[in-house]
């Protein structure tokens, strides 16, 4: 699967969903990144700063860091317990200063007695609070609302599930206004392999604003995406921006060509290797940018393994 995280600040450890207030709870690990292998550390530097991420021997993310120059930087720490989030705490340090009014800390608690309810609940660094949201599940794990609670009130947004012919459908309503739904199916075309096609809508003040659709392979890697834009006096979505995506024999993303209008624009990927076992990339280059991110990675020592007696 594409992962340009080297663009992404993935020290936000949620998945926000579009104009949405509350957000479901997502746990990283060394995949995420593009990385293999037991993994300890890996340092990235790009042409916007260097970032520093740390896994435990589980592959679970613990600590990242955002380096926008020596003296400004975030640092972002994560607390599991049997593989569950306990805490993340985001600190901004700002010319080598902590900065206590942009640091944050959230903190979980799951509750498996009847249906899963997860809560969680968010503190300034000078103990003020800030929100509390509250993830409810049915009995086959899917979310089904969001409840959010601050200063100003609380608000509950409603997630529906909907399966037709094939076709899975989340919708999130917030004051029975829809904010995002995704759709999901699966494609059989002849003479091609099966593909899984997610079609995503957003809505602003529960009108359609904005769409794309993304096409995968079956083992997960995003072949094509299609933006759409909404025509407010045709009443109907737009087709704009498509991007196409080609992989080598490894997996490994080579090319991405994106055509708007008569325009076309192609990247190239080329990538050097390290000496481990499992060949995680330590440089690629982008042409004809001619840009570049480098990685330098660190791994856990084998474990020393004895013959049974």
């Amino acid at each position: 699967m594409i992962r340009n995280y080297f663009q992404t600040f993935f020290t936000v450890f949620i998945s926000v969903l579009g104009t949405i207030q509350g957000q479901e709870i997502q746990i990283f690990t060394v995949e995420d990144f593009d990385l293999m292998g037991d993994v300890k550390k890996c340092l990235v530097s790009t042409d916007y700063g260097k970032e520093e991420y740390d896994f435990n021997k589980n592959g679970l993310l613990t600590k990242s860091v955002t380096r926008y120059n020596e003296q400004d930087y975030d640092v972002v720490y994560y607390k599991y317990s049997k593989g569950e989030l306990l805490e993340k705490r985001s600190e901004s340090y700002r010319n080598n200063t902590f900065d206590a009014s942009t640091s944050i800390a959230h903190f979980y608690e799951i509750d498996s007695t009847d249906n899963i309810k997860i809560q969680e609940r968010i503190f300034s660094y000078d103990k003020q609070f800030i929100d509390e949201y509250i993830y409810y599940y049915d009995e086959f794990g899917d979310i089904i609302s969001i409840k959010r609670t601050n200063n100003d009130g609380t608000d509950v947004t409603q997630v529906e599930h909907k399966k037709f012919k094939g076709e899975n459908t989340v919708t999130y309503l917030l004051n029975d206004l829809p904010i995002k739904s995704i759709r999901t199916s699966t494609l059989k075309p002849k003479n091609k392999p099966a593909q899984n096609v997610v079609l995503t809508k957003e809505y602003l003040n529960g009108e359609e604003n904005f769409a794309f659709e993304e096409v995968y392979s079956l083992d997960g890697k995003l072949m094509a995406q299609q933006e759409f834009e909404y025509d407010t006096s045709a009443k109907k979505f737009v087709p704009t921006t498509r991007t196409t995506y080609e992989y080598d024999q490894k997996g490994m993303l080579v090319a991405e060509t994106a055509k708007r209008g008569a325009g076309i624009i192609k990247k190239e990927y080329i990538y050097q290797y390290d000496n481990s076992e499992v060949g995680n990339w330590v440089k690629q280059i982008v042409t004809p940018d001619n840009t570049y991110t480098t990685r330098k990675i660190f791994y856990y020592p084998p474990q020393l393994k004895t013959d049974e007696e």
